[in-house]
């Protein structure tokens, strides 16, 4: 005599519908990982481990700032409080307990030869003083008559390139139409050297 079968229960996710097993494959796994670490956590070992390294580095994070602040509670005013700049704004943690430092705000304008004859200049780090890439790019594309585009470069960060050789008169353009962008943030990159354009 052929074995009765019993239906399988199957665990969907309260997030996405699928069933837990194949949230990793969905397009919300990242909305999905909370509910999965309270609800399926024999299915996703890994979630447990890397929320429980989170969990510790927070902690550790809460520690530090409370060691930095009862140090300052005598009335003395921490260094961070004083106006300058601290450590801890200008490097930011990355996965796997690597720290990375803050861009410094500076454009880079840098001048590449093509087929021995056109020129291209290539301006980076307008974004990083709150200029939109998109309208810095139709800026200079109408004030130099020429194509303006923003692509992504080699370290896929977003740049301008521009056609043509532009390379001394876009400083004085760049600091008229942006106040917010000083003469002594910009630099050329000369013979692999960057120079500053002042």
């Amino acid at each position: 005599m052929a074995e009765k079968l019993e239906a399988v229960k199957v665990l969907y996710c309260g997030v996405c519908s699928l069933p837990a097993e194949y949230c990793e494959f969905g397009s919300d796994f990242g909305r999905c990982k909370p509910w999965l670490i309270d609800n399926a956590p024999d299915l996703y070992p890994d979630l447990l481990k890397e929320a429980n390294e989170k969990g510790a580095d927070k902690v550790s994070d809460q520690l530090q700032s409370v060691g930095i602040a009862s140090g300052a509670a005598d009335g003395a005013v921490s260094s961070s409080q004083a106006g300058g700049t601290s450590k801890k704004e200008e490097v930011k943690r990355l996965p796997g307990g690597k720290l990375k430092k803050k861009d410094r705000q500076e454009v880079i304008i840098e001048k590449v030869v093509r087929n021995k004859r056109k020129c291209i200049t290539i301006v980076k780090g307008l974004e990083l003083f709150g200029i939109k890439l998109s309208d810095a790019s139709k800026k200079l594309g109408k004030k130099f008559a020429t194509g303006a585009s923003v692509v992504k470069g080699p370290t896929e960060k977003e740049q301008i390139d521009i056609q043509g050789d532009i390379f001394y008169d876009i400083v004085e353009f760049i600091t008229a139409t942006w106040p917010d962008v000083p003469k002594r943030s910009i630099f050329f990159i000369e013979d692999g050297k960057k120079v500053q354009a002042g």
